[in-house]
């Protein structure tokens, strides 16, 4: 009997360990990723030159990348405005050089925003000096988005499935049930610009998204291009929402709103794929965060950074504060509503607030009550209002047969698959995908768990464990787009500040954002060898000619390896 108790002991212990609720909070291993950030002077006359060249720098290149855009980007089949018209119709029959050229324009953005950084958070392993402005920020990155708004879509083509499944709505057929084949037809214009894998695959995206997307059908109809500048102003509309709440999150944080801005909102993944690729990751992304700010300002109020290991002394729960939860619950829930993943946030926000509450186990059960009234309410009505009821459920793994080389899993799987071939054991890759798929699904879910259980013992800023939670999410997920990486990186860069974490999201992100093609036409391999040894050599005279007037290399001024000084705080 005493053995059997002691090992009852032994398994609740190393439970609640593995859980996160025995550990103390310095040994946290996810807590290093962040550091307060301190607040620091603003640029000197020096420096305010070199922003001035790193903005023409980046803004160079995202013409360019506009430019070549009209030959390489995704271009419609039907519909084409370019095609047939003698000058701007060139680009199209210049493959060679018009890849050539959109690769130098994504290289000189790239490194743009990488010299913008050094006026931003400084060395990776550092703090600046002087810092750039909020507003400094701002103009440049609308100088930089302005170019890629108004250029064809590039590096993908989903947008033309989000206008075929968006007429299929209008026209009173469920998206959930049929594709673009069989709910258009295939001569339909609309079909003929969908990608052959997704033609007969029924729509895997929320209720709310085909709502707004039956709406701009029936606004433009079969005009692709009306369709798609309407989608465009949708994803912008995404993006104006993380530029508004990521820097009121930040400094919730710690963090300086500079800081997360540049990481998070100007981030090339942003500029190329939210921006230049349509994609409503932007709309999910931008409601996500905007719902996160409103409730974190229903439970720790306005003022900035909340002392999590005490919550004395916070306001308390009025009715403002019940009315601000109420909408930032309801605005979470639509961001779930444009892509499912996002509802994730609602967990966090809840334990959270039963943290606010006491962080007792009644509190747990009272937070998740109110909270899943409310989103189940506002599910409820969108879903009904909306006419698309509840089939978007039986959808949701529809983008799984997609074998993405971003996915770990999926990795692993097609990577052992291909071990057996060269053994001769044949080809398992299906077999073992089964496994791997499955077994990262109960790895992620662990994650989230713990970071559910920091949150509500207060260990974690709620942001910080929504980011490390929606990584695990993205990296362990069946299917990996570049753009998902987004999903954790954003909210990370609102408070996770150390190298740990900035040294590899900025890796990633300026990797990725080089190696994706633009789509839009087939390029052989020697096209592709000698646009990239063309815009190398581009490159290499212009950094030979500007290395005397960027700030390529760290230098006095810039950055420094420590800061002291006042935290950034919320005032007022």
């Amino acid at each position: 009997m005493a053995v059997l108790e002691g090992a009852t002991r032994k398994t609740l212990a190393f439970g609640r360990r593995a859980l996160g609720l025995d550990v103390p909070a310095p040994d946290h291993t996810v807590a290093v990723l962040h550091r307060d950030e301190s607040e620091v002077p603003g640029l000197d006359k020096r420096e305010r030159a070199q922003l001035d060249r790193i903005r023409l720098m980046g803004a160079t290149g995202a013409v360019l990348m506009a430019i070549a855009a009209l030959g390489i980007g995704a271009q419609p089949v039907h519909q084409n405005p370019v095609s047939g018209v003698r000058v701007l119709g060139i680009f199209a029959r210049a493959h060679t050089g018009s890849l050539a050229m959109c690769m130098f324009g994504t290289v000189l953005v790239i490194g743009a925003w990488l010299l913008l950084g050094r006026f931003a958070i400084g060395g990776l392993a550092g703090s600046p000096l002087h810092r750039l402005s909020r507003s400094q920020l701002d103009r440049t990155l609308l100088l930089w988005i302005v170019p890629l708004s108004v250029a064809p879509p590039m590096f993908s083509n989903d947008v033309y499935s989000y206008l075929a499944q968006s007429e299929i709505a209008a026209r009173g057929i469920d998206p959930y049930e049929e594709g673009p084949v069989a709910g258009l037809g295939i001569d339909n214009v609309l079909t003929n610009n969908v990608p052959t894998i997704w033609r007969d695959t029924p729509a895997p995206y929320g209720p709310l998204f085909l709502w707004i997307g039956r709406g701009i059908a029936e606004l433009t109809g079969d005009n692709i291009i009306a369709g798609v500048w309407v989608h465009r102003l949708l994803a912008l509309a995404g993006v104006a929402l993380i530029v508004w709440a990521l820097p009121r999150l930040s400094v919730r944080c710690g963090v300086a709103p500079v800081s997360a801005l540049w990481l998070g909102a100007a981030n090339p993944l942003v500029l190329f794929h939210l921006v230049g690729g349509v994609h409503n990751d932007a709309l999910m992304l931008g409601l996500m965060l905007a719902g996160v700010e409103l409730t974190l300002r229903a439970i720790y109020g306005n003022g900035g950074k909340p002392d999590l290991l005490s919550m004395r002394d916070r306001p308390p729960f009025d009715a403002r504060a019940y009315a601000l939860l109420i909408g930032g619950a309801v605005v979470i829930t639509l961001s779930s509503s444009v892509k499912f993943t996002s509802i994730i946030a609602l967990g966090f926000v809840g334990m959270a607030l039963a943290w606010r509450w006491g962080g007792t186990l009644k509190a747990v059960f009272k937070a998740a009550a109110l909270l899943a009234v409310i989103a189940g309410a506002t599910t409820l009505f969108v879903s009904y209002a909306s006419g698309l009821g509840f089939g978007w459920i039986f959808t949701l793994n529809t983008a799984s047969a997609v074998r993405s080389w971003m996915s770990l899993p999926t990795v692993i799987g097609i990577i052992t698959g291909f071990g057996g071939v060269l053994l001769g054991l044949g080809d398992h890759t299906t077999a073992l995908l089964s496994i791997t798929r499955p077994i990262a699904a109960v790895v992620a879910a662990y994650v989230v768990v713990r970071m559910l259980v920091a949150t509500g013992t207060g260990r974690l800023h709620p942001v910080g464990a929504l980011g490390v939670a929606l990584g695990a999410v993205v990296l362990l997920f069946p299917v990996v787009q570049p753009w998902y990486l987004l999903w954790a990186i954003v909210p990370l860069a609102a408070w996770a500040t150390q190298p740990v974490f900035r040294v590899p999201a900025v890796a990633f992100s300026a990797v990725v954002s080089l190696l994706v093609m633009p789509r839009g036409a087939e390029f052989q391999v020697f096209q592709i060898i000698g646009a990239a040894l063309a815009a190398a050599v581009c490159f290499a005279l212009f950094f030979a000619l500007t290395r005397h007037t960027l700030p390529w290399r760290a230098q006095a001024g810039v950055s420094a390896p420590s800061q002291e000084g006042t935290a950034y705080r919320v005032t007022s």
